[in-house]
């Protein structure tokens, strides 16, 4: 078991953003500081990236959707735009937190607080689900040693961001709506301007 190590098999199925289930699509978070530096890559590349607001508040302080990240819309073969079938990631050395960090997730415990899982529908999990099923969080540190570093820098991002939110509430900077009805949602996403949210 200690012997066993996280490698990429190139597969493609973490890059892809929609499975043989259509209902399920799978959610990339992109902080709006990647997506600027992905953009300038599509665009010397001419590469047609798209991407989509993915977790938004409404600031009804200044009547404003805080942005906090994005995710990307799939190509017409359901993958990122930056996968190439025969190499991989094109952006290996530059992608973002989440994909630095897979197969490590990060899974909501509750409102504020996440935890670093093992996605199950990575090729190579799927090939050793016995050996890593029930598996503690320091096997999960040797098995998946590379990507446990980012996933804890991915941690780190998000809970930097969190707090970010927390001190500008507490400036009454911004006052987000803790209780919403589904139409004002749709109603403000509609008509409110956006704020990107990001943290240094």
């Amino acid at each position: 078991m200690t012997e066993l190590k996280y490698a990429c098999l190139k597969c493609g199925t973490c890059c892809s953003l929609r499975f043989s289930n259509a209902d399920y699509i799978k959610r990339i978070p992109i902080y709006p500081e990647e997506v600027d530096r992905l953009i300038e890559i599509a665009k010397r590349r001419q590469i047609p990236l798209k991407v989509k607001e993915d977790l938004v508040f409404p600031d009804i302080l200044n009547k404003k959707m805080l942005v906090l990240t994005y995710r990307f819309i799939a190509n017409e073969n359901n993958h990122c735009v930056f996968y190439d079938p025969k190499i991989g990631c094109t952006i290996h050395e530059i992608k973002p937190f989440a994909c630095q960090a897979y197969p490590l997730t990060l899974k909501q415990i509750d409102a504020f607080n996440l935890e670093i899982t093992i996605d199950s529908t990575c090729n190579w999990v799927e090939e050793h689900h016995n050996e890593l099923k029930n598996i503690d969080i320091n096997k999960i540190k040797i098995i998946f040693r590379e990507g446990f570093k980012n996933a804890e820098a991915f941690l780190r991002k998000n809970k930097k961001l969190q707090l970010h939110l927390r001190r500008m509430e507490a400036e009454n900077k911004i006052k987000i709506a803790r209780q919403i009805s589904l139409e004002d949602f749709n109603k403000y996403l509609k008509e409110w301007e956006r704020e990107e949210i990001t943290t240094n």
